[in-house]
């Protein structure tokens, strides 16, 4: 199983850089932050651009995987986001993941003015959003351009930066615990996330994610694709990193599940994902590739 760690993007880059560096030396598979314009209880801290960001742990690493965790159309058109991302993809030598979600209704949903959707709304433009971003990342061809006329989007000629730095396309990451979602993963995504239940903690939580593991299996199913798990153990009520123990636990019950990354977050000094760095350096060095 891997090791997925999400850096927020809130320290300035000349202290920001440190944290992707240290990632990719601590043996961290994938490292990703999140794709906001501003976050819940963080609301009133620092807090920098996705992409820029990106760019920039791109320029300080070479190994690791790169990604958002996760993007979503709530300030987001397809056409431009692509550009974007297929120009990380270049300048990180093919490492980038695009994790991508509905949207919640916090902030984002609302900053830009925008009204109030419904579930089923926000579900549609989602799976929009998803098949456009798969239709745009996988074009190389430079002497024509993409349209597409949607519900939500709608592009005339748009062109993309050239070849695509990984074949066919940069990998998407869907974000889903519904019904519908789980199904637009299985049939659309090269990967599933899933958080658990929010709100729920020890043996209650671990249950629900076995029965969501369970419904997005039947999905799969359904679709015939081989697609992966990703696990997303933290919240405002657990944290991996609290200690090596909880850590390893955690991580052991998600590989015995069959997932096939686990996802923490680089500890901050207060609040939420509160820990210590030296906790995340001793559950670096028990990593089977540092063990070796």
């Amino acid at each position: 199983m891997r090791h997925g760690i999400v850096i927020l993007p809130q320290a300035p880059w000349a202290e920001q850089a440190r944290l992707w560096r240290d990632a990719e030396s601590l043996g961290f598979d994938s490292a990703f932050t999140y794709d906001h314009l501003s976050w819940r209880s963080l609301a009133g801290q620092p807090w920098g651009a996705t992409i820029p960001t990106l760019t920039a742990a791109a320029s300080v690493t070479s190994t690791i995987r790169l990604g958002t965790f996760v993007a979503s159309p709530n300030f987001r058109h397809p056409v431009p986001f692509a550009k974007e991302l297929a120009t990380l993809d270049d300048i990180a030598g093919g490492r980038v993941t695009l994790g991508v979600g509905s949207g919640g209704t916090g902030f984002d949903a609302f900053v830009l003015g925008q009204s109030e959707l419904t579930p089923r709304q926000r579900h549609e433009r989602f799976v929009e959003f998803v098949h456009d971003l798969d239709l745009l990342l996988r074009f190389e061809q430079e002497d024509r351009g993409i349209s597409f006329t949607g519900d939500w989007f709608n592009a005339v000629d748009a062109r993309m930066v050239g070849r695509p730095a990984q074949t066919p396309r940069i990998p998407i990451l869907i974000a889903a615990d519904g019904p519908k979602g789980m199904a637009l993963a299985a049939e659309s995504g090269d990967a599933w996330v899933t958080l658990g239940e929010w709100g729920a903690t020890g043996d209650d939580w671990w249950t629900g994610v076995a029965e969501k593991l369970t419904r997005f299996e039947d999905a799969g199913a359904a679709s015939g694709r081989h697609v992966e798990r990703y696990l997303n153990f933290d919240s405002e009520d657990q944290f991996a990193l609290e200690s090596v123990d909880a850590y390893e636990d955690a991580a052991g019950r998600a590989e015995e599940l069959g997932f096939d990354e686990f996802v923490t977050h680089w500890p901050r000094a207060d609040g939420i994902y509160a820990g210590s760095e030296s906790t995340l350096v001793e559950v670096a060095s028990r990593f089977p590739e540092n063990s070796l």
